[in-house]
């Protein structure tokens, strides 16, 4: 990271009446780095880049930044929270089902349609967390979904109906 990028987030600490330490810095710049990343991967790049540090420094400095706003924490279903640096706008998350890859997704339309509940219930919606899940484009590559077998004829009656017995289906035969 340049000096300049430092001094920046230097005076961002400071903006948020924040005081600027190492550890701070670092997980500021190794969050910018690799975002989506969770606290354990922020730790093990902070400790490459400071030697000595403690894991509970670094978990501190995480939910500091977290609560001054200066990093979003993100905690997909089955996930563990990871860290992004990109805060203050309303965008979404897209994960890939087979290798775990985030990446930021706009929202889906010019306004904010998502802070508009169909009943908000008197809350008034300042954020919403969508994910959308799926495939990334190089685990599709790696292993296709096999195409349907086309020799074999799909009709209803030899396709399983749920919550129907086989009594229920011979009657229906």
């Amino acid at each position: 990271m340049s000096r300049e990028a430092s001094v920046e987030q230097a005076a961002l600490l400071r903006e948020y009446g924040l005081q600027v330490t190492t550890q701070r810095l670092a997980v500021l710049r190794a969050v910018s780095e690799r975002p989506h990343s969770s606290a354990d991967d922020i730790d093990g790049i902070v400790r490459t880049k400071l030697g000595a540090v403690s894991r509970q420094a670094v978990y501190d400095a995480l939910g500091i930044l977290t609560d001054k706003g200066l990093l979003r924490r993100i905690q997909p279903a089955g996930s563990p929270a990871r860290y992004e640096d990109r805060v203050g706008d309303n965008h979404h998350h897209l994960i890939c089902r087979t290798c775990n890859r985030m990446v930021d997704v706009d929202c889906a339309v010019g306004y904010t349609p998502c802070l508009t509940a169909a009943d908000a219930s008197g809350y008034e919606v300042d954020e919403a967390e969508v994910i959308y899940w799926g495939r990334c484009a190089e685990c599709v590559a790696a292993s296709p979904v096999p195409a349907p077998d086309l020799t074999t004829p799909t009709t209803l009656d030899n396709q399983p109906s749920i919550g129907t017995t086989s009594k229920e289906k011979d009657r229906r035969v």
